[in-house]
C-alpha cells in the first residue's frame, strides 16, 4: 500500500479503493448480510458491505452452504468477504480460494466473533488468547493473496486483557490495510456499552498509518456523526441497528421515505429472499429477523397481537396482507 497516498488523500481508502469521506460500512453478520440485504444497504448508502462469515475449514472442504456465501455481484461493490479459522494453513488456503473464485475487493480476517462455537474453538475472538498465532496467520494471508487484507477484532478477551492498543501496531506490521475495532471484549459478547476510548487511542497513535474503523453501539446516523467527531475514526461500521432498516445509511432516505415506503422495502426483501432461497417458508423465516427488529411499527396502538400474527405467518400472501394492512395504520 502507498501510505503516503493515503495520508495525502481527503477520502478514506483501503488500498486503491476510494470509500469517500466519513464512510459507513455494513458489518458482516451471520444469517443477516446475505447478498439481497447487502444490495439494499448498498442502494441506501452503505460505502462498503461484507458477506456473512466464511468458515475456512468448511470452504477448503467445499461445503456447499459455505461456497454459496462467496456469491457477490458487481452492483454491491466494494464488498469484503470475511473468513475465520483455527489454523494458518486452512485460512491461507481459504483466502486463496476466495480471491480466485469470488474476486472480492477486500479479504477480512475475523478475530472478533465471540460466539462459543467459534471463539471456544480458538477461531474468531478466540485468537485474542493466542496473539502469536493471530499474527502468524495474518502475515501469511497477506503474503498469499493480492487482494487487500483487513482485520476485525475486539478490545481484548476480557477487561483484564485489554490489548488492542499494543495489538494494532503489530497487526499493521503484518501488512493489513485497515483495522476494524469493536469496542467490546469477547467476555462482553454484545452486552454493556461499547467503549470507544481505546479505539481513539489506537487512532491517535502516531505509529498507526492504516485506516481505523470503529464498531459498536452505532444505532443512528447521529451516533455515527459523534463517533467521527469524538473518536476520529476513518469509517464507522453499523451492525445490528441495520436489522429491518437497510435505509439507515442514508439521512436523506430516512427522512424522505414514508413508513409505507419502508414496508415496501421489507416486502421487496421478502421477495428477494424467496427468489434466492427458492423455498417460501425458509425465506419467510429468514426475513423474520428484520420484521421483528424494524422500528417502523413503533407507535401503532395495540400492535402486540398484530406483531405475533406477523411473526407467525408462514405463507407469503398471508404476510403480505398483514404488512399491507399495517400501512393503513401508520
Amino acid at each position: 500500500m502507498n501510505i503516503f497516498y493515503y495520508l495525502c488523500s481527503e477520502n478514506m481508502k483501503i488500498g486503491n479503493i476510494d470509500l469517500g469521506d466519513k464512510p459507513l460500512f455494513l458489518a458482516p453478520m451471520e444469517d443477516v448480510t446475505d447478498i439481497g440485504f447487502r444490495k439494499l444497504c448498498k442502494r441506501y448508502g452503505a460505502s462498503m458491505v461484507y458477506t456473512e462469515f466464511v468458515a475456512a475449514e468448511a470452504l477448503v472442504r467445499s461445503i456447499k452452504a459455505t461456497v454459496r456465501k462467496l456469491t457477490i455481484s458487481d452492483d454491491e461493490r466494494p464488498v469484503g468477504i470475511q473468513i475465520y479459522g483455527r489454523t494458518t494453513d486452512a485460512v491461507v488456503e481459504a483466502a486463496r480460494i476466495v480471491e480466485s473464485e469470488a474476486h472480492p475487493d477486500v479479504i477480512d480476517l475475523n478475530f472478533g466473533c465471540p460466539v462459543k462455537k467459534v471463539a471456544g474453538k480458538g477461531a474468531g475472538a478466540g485468537m485474542l488468547q493466542n496473539i502469536p498465532l493471530m499474527l502468524e496467520m495474518t502475515e501469511a494471508v497477506v503474503k498469499a493473496v493480492n487482494t487487500p487484507v483487513t482485520v476485525k477484532t475486539r478490545l481484548g478477551w476480557s477487561d483484564n486483557n485489554l490489548i488492542i492498543t499494543s495489538l494494532a501496531p503489530q497487526l499493521q506490521s503484518c501488512g493489513i490495510q485497515a483495522l476494524t475495532i469493536h469496542g467490546r471484549t469477547r467476555a462482553q459478547m454484545y452486552t454493556g456499552e461499547a467503549d470507544w476510548t481505546l479505539i481513539k487511542q489506537v487512532k491517535d497513535n502516531p505509529e498507526i498509518k492504516i485506516p481505523i474503523i470503529g464498531n459498536g453501539d452505532i444505532k443512528s446516523l447521529d451516533d455515527a456523526d459523534r463517533a467521527f467527531a469524538d473518536y476520529g475514526v476513518d469509517a464507522v461500521m453499523i451492525g445490528r441497528a441495520t436489522f429491518g432498516q437497510p435505509w439507515i445509511f442514508s439521512r436523506e432516505a430516512s427522512k424522505l421515505l414514508t413508513n409505507a415506503d419502508k414496508i415496501d422495502i421489507l416486502l421487496e426483501l421478502l421477495q428477494i429472499n424467496i427468489d434466492r432461497i427458492g423455498d417460501e417458508h425458509k425465506a419467510i423465516l429468514h426475513t423474520r429477523r428484520h420484521l421483528a427488529a424494524t422500528p417502523i411499527f413503533k407507535g401503532i396502538p395495540n400492535f402486540r397481537e398484530t406483531r405475533i400474527k406477523m411473526l407467525r405467518a408462514d405463507k407469503k400472501d398471508e404476510l403480505i396482507d398483514i404488512l399491507n394492512e399495517l400501512k393503513t395504520q401508520l
